[in-house]
């Protein structure tokens, strides 16, 4: 297996535009790929362009009579099917709404069969990670689940156990969904509280179709107002014992940027240091129960689009590529430029929001009743443990 890590990016998936007034702005991809090339990090990668998803993968996923309503949309936005999702507030119709949709999702197809073959142990593609799509509508700013197809893709090449951790601050229903009656497809996803937030769902007992399933499904709903030291704990009280039990031949992880503070959406209080710290232990758990550390790693949410996106995706990039950028780094002015010209608005200096390195107590010294943060956490481990013959 080749030590290199992939990129896959191609400069036409910024056409995923849904106009200036939406909050998903693709400049935070520009950005993004402008910070990775400004820290050199395009050399400690391959930088790679995978084709878009075809129909026939689309439909590992998708209806076909949704694919020909996006295809029909991207050619006439203003007749988009709203039965669909599309041509709504949160998925306006664009003209090329299909091509670019495809090329996304293709990259992260394209990830999973190059780690699934051994041509890298590790892929990013932070474009992706659009993970609200169903199997028949857009939702949620995504037309095509990139995530549920890349994990699909690998099922048809022959996976029997793919995990996929979503940190979004958004629930991952989209995935959920796609794989909520399979037992080769464990989900887990960390995200605000349903009562607070979009989709609303992704409680703790919705843990997979009953039968096969049960179990396969795992969610933890985080208290609004959950900082560093919570989210920490709830990710290693469940994420890592799971992994370890499951064994999966390959990771798939899905890093929305929006649990941070500065978000507009949402309503965590993470810092980038918190979201580095999360990356770093996904890498160590892809090294630690995956047979050649295999891990495909996904972009997401994040609206705060200059501060926080691009430093939390370069980091994503950096450690993927065992190229890890330091917290304290200073950013290149360079790319500050960039920002400025781009936007009209400064860019942040370094690569922390000074908080690194990041405390949080484990879950083995205990846990308090009484607290929102561990009784959420409870609340998961005693609906899903068990139904993996695992202790709550």
């Amino acid at each position: 297996m080749s030590g290199r890590a992939l990129l896959m990016w191609d400069e036409a998936v910024t056409g995923y535009d849904f106009g200036s007034e939406h909050p998903m702005d693709p400049v935070r991809l520009a950005l993004t790929m402008g910070l990775v090339r400004a820290y050199g990090l395009d050399r400690a990668v391959d930088v790679v362009a995978a084709k878009p998803a075809g129909d026939s993968t689309l439909r590992l996923v998708h209806r076909e009579d949704y694919v020909a309503a996006v295809r029909a949309a991207s050619v006439q936005p203003r007749a988009a099917d709203q039965a669909y999702g599309l041509g709504t507030v949160d998925d306006p119709a664009f003209a090329g709404m299909h091509e670019v949709s495809a090329l996304i999702a293709g990259q992260s197809v394209g990830a999973a069969e190059a780690v699934w073959r051994g041509e890298a142990a590790h892929a990013v593609n932070f474009a992706g990670g659009l993970h609200h799509a169903m199997p028949g509508s857009a939702s949620g700013f995504c037309i095509y689940n990139d995530a549920s197809l890349a994990i699909a893709r690998l099922l048809e090449l022959g996976a029997e156990r793919v995990a996929y951790v979503d940190v979004d601050v958004h629930h991952g229903d989209g995935v959920q969904a796609a794989f909520w009656e399979d037992p080769r497809v464990l989900t887990i996803s960390l995200h605000e509280h349903p009562r607070t937030l979009f989709p609303q769902t992704g409680w703790p007992e919705e843990t997979g179709a009953a039968g096969a399933g049960e179990g396969s499904a795992v969610n933890v709903a985080l208290p609004a107002g959950t900082g560093d030291a919570g989210w920490l704990r709830a990710f290693h009280a469940v994420v890592p014992e799971l992994i370890a039990d499951f064994r999966p031949q390959v990771l798939v992880t899905q890093h929305g940027a929006d649990t941070h503070f500065e978000d507009p959406l949402a309503h965590l209080a993470v810092s980038l240091d918190a979201q580095r710290a999360v990356q770093t232990a996904c890498h160590e758990l892809a090294h630690a129960h995956v047979d050649g550390g295999k891990w495909v790693a996904l972009g997401g949410g994040g609206y705060a689009v200059v501060d926080v996106v691009p430093r939390s995706w370069t980091h994503l990039v950096g450690i993927a590529a065992h190229a890890e950028i330091a917290p304290e780094s200073v950013i290149p002015s360079s790319w500050r430029d960039e920002v400025y010209a781009r936007t009209r608005q400064s860019g942040p200096a370094r690569m922390t929001d000074g908080r690194w390195p990041v405390g949080w107590r484990d879950w083995e010294e205990g846990y308090d009743p009484a607290d929102r943060l561990d009784q959420a956490v409870l609340a998961t481990r005693r609906a899903v443990f068990p139904l993996r013959g695992l202790l709550a």
